[in-house]
């Protein structure tokens, strides 16, 4: 199962007098993370790069900002990728020493500064919540009730009208059981409606 990070971690590596200041932070879109990226470049002038990758809802972005191609941004999506990470931005920002490292060194630096941050995260799994919207009639209301509340439904809401309706969220991986739980309960007096997806 993906995971995402608690809070942001930085990590911070010399090598041949370039200095590497990594970080790896919870982030919900590529917008998101375009704001982080401009708020690190405001934040240091005097830097080189400011190379990123993105693992955000199943889109991705690698970002070499002028290091020479598929040494920064790819082998940094790759740490996350391999780690199984999602709605998570890494970024590096890197002051240059005088020394070029060639396309291995950057790779390794980049790797390591990514790597060497994820060592501090709090990693959290990713739970993917599924939107659901049924109705029945009053006579099933309790035993819907209960249904949902032993899988922990969220964002509930429940209407009165001819019969009773129910939306509320389910994480994803509970949806498929507790859809034919609900059928069997009701004896198929159940109908679905089309719910819009929850994040």
């Amino acid at each position: 199962m993906p995971s995402t990070l608690a809070h942001p971690v930085h990590s911070e590596l010399i090598i041949k007098k370039s200095r590497f200041i990594g970080c790896v932070q919870p982030v919900a879109n590529r917008a998101d993370a375009l704001c982080v990226v401009e708020a690190l470049w405001r934040s240091h002038p005097g830097a080189r790069h400011v190379c990123w990758a993105l693992m955000a809802g199943g889109h991705s972005a690698a970002v070499d900002d002028g290091e020479p191609g598929g040494t920064a941004g790819r082998p940094m999506l790759d740490v996350l990728r391999h780690q199984d990470l999602d709605g998570v931005l890494a970024t590096v920002v890197r002051y240059f020493g005088g020394v070029k490292l060639g396309a291995g060194g950057l790779v390794r630096a980049y790797t390591d500064s990514v790597a060497q941050a994820l060592l501090g995260a709090d990693k959290v799994p990713l739970c993917r919540m599924q939107a659901l919207a049924c109705e029945v009639p009053y006579a099933a209301e309790g035993v819907v009730r209960r249904e949902l509340a032993a899988v922990g439904a969220v964002q509930l809401v429940v209407h009165h009208g001819s019969q009773v309706q129910f939306d509320f969220s389910v994480p994803e991986h509970v949806a498929p059981g507790l859809v034919a739980r609900l059928s069997d309960a009701t004896q198929g007096r159940i109908g679905w409606r089309k719910a819009a997806e929850a994040a």
